[in-house]
């Protein structure tokens, strides 16, 4: 390694536990021109953050994210807090000579990822890099759907067809930061949509060009507050909406809290007029491709096991054939990726940067609109 990272890291909860783990396993797994070194954590209660530090690798622990952000000894800002403190955070960073990875949706509101894209451009004229956490990209399945699609495995493409189901938001659920909408944004559409849309933007390298037909509902009004007594929950619980792409093919997506039965049924069907793929991350090690250019006698799904090093991307770093990655990997393989960009390299598939999660940002704003307007939204009209 030519080259150490030095990361400062904002917030210490459940993606903070993912990325820590990423950052520190990372140099362990695969040979890269950039070392991780975990310089700093920021979380605003003194106690656990120091706890969380300590647990997992951290030299140091901060409450105040600013003194983290502006520390010349820091290289990139990693944000992993809740949506509505992206903005000002990434921007800071920028602004301080920080490259900047941060969680998905870029932002909880269309104004903070535009001026976060924004921020990002000016950046780039000093060297700077941004990188957003769309952790699915990495799974090495979605990565080899990926190169097939984009070698023109499925040629044309007719649909598109992605749901993200969790059932982890029943009227049990206490009233956490994901459901009030001034810290998230939004409920189901940004944290589970935000994943859908990347990904189908990613896979077929085509933008969505029109929303129409979408629907928002909010199921469970009033939740139980930690410390006793309810309170509002001003979130969705589901959105579902169809979408034009600029090659032509229509798509449908769902993405729902309330789905009983399915703890992260994240799935995409792709069709073409050459095949057709099926992932779904409740299987996550296993595309299911169909080949149409096959004799009919022979046609079938086939279930390819996404485990074989040198056939299917990022495996090489870890197990052997059949030993299955879990959801952690895809945040290891991302921490990889980042530092490749970081040392000059290129990663194995490409990173949306905020440019790109920016249009994704636009798609999630558009499906809203057209909820709450009863109409088809072209794109044109989100900027």
């Amino acid at each position: 390694m030519n080259n150490d990272v030095r990361i400062a890291m904002l917030g210490s909860k459940f993606m903070g536990r993912a990325h820590s783990n990423a950052w520190m396993s990372v140099n362990k797994f695969f040979d890269l021109p950039c070392g991780a070194v975990m310089h700093s954590v920021c979380g605003r209660d003194e106690m656990a953050t120091s706890a969380f530090g300590e647990r997992w690798g951290w030299a140091s622990a901060l409450t105040d994210w600013e003194r983290a952000v502006a520390d010349p000894d820091v290289d990139l800002v990693d944000v992993c807090t809740p949506n509505d403190v992206h903005a000002g955070p990434a921007i800071a960073a920028l602004e301080a000579g920080k490259h900047v990875a941060c969680e998905k949706p870029l932002a909880g509101t269309l104004d903070d990822a535009r001026a976060m894209r924004d921020a990002a451009e000016l950046a780039k004229a000093d060297g700077l890099r941004t990188f957003v956490w769309f952790n699915y990209r990495r799974c090495p399945a979605i990565a080899y759907a990926h190169r097939l699609i984009r070698g023109g495995g499925l040629g044309r493409i007719f649909h598109v067809r992605a749901q993200y189901l969790q059932d982890w938001g029943g009227p049990e659920t206490p009233l956490v930061w994901r459901f009030d909408a001034g810290q998230a944004g939004s409920g189901a559409h940004g944290d589970l949509n935000a994943h859908l849309i990347d990904l189908t933007r990613f896979l077929t390298g085509e933008e969505i060009t029109q929303v129409s037909g979408a629907v928002e509902e909010t199921f469970v009004t009033e939740r139980k507050l930690p410390g006793g007594g309810t309170g509002k929950s001003t979130v969705d619980d589901c959105v579902l909406f169809l979408a034009r792409f600029a090659g032509g093919a229509v798509g449908s997506f769902e993405a729902t809290r309330l789905a009983t039965g399915n703890k992260n049924r994240n799935t995409i069907e792709i069709n073409g007029e050459r095949g057709a793929i099926r992932f779904d991350f409740e299987r996550m090690n296993e595309l299911l491709w169909w080949d149409d250019t096959l004799p009919s006698a022979q046609r079938g799904w086939s279930r390819v096991m996404c485990t074989n090093a040198g056939d299917h991307p990022y495996v090489e770093a870890y197990w052997p054939p059949g030993h299955g990655l879990g959801y952690e990997h895809g945040f290891v393989s991302q921490a990889a990726d980042i530092l490749a960009s970081v040392g000059g390299a290129e990663p194995v598939v490409p990173i949306p940067d905020f440019a790109d999660a920016w249009e994704t940002q636009r798609v999630l704003a558009a499906a809203i609109v057209s909820a709450r307007e009863g109409r088809a939204v072209p794109l044109d009209e989100i900027g």
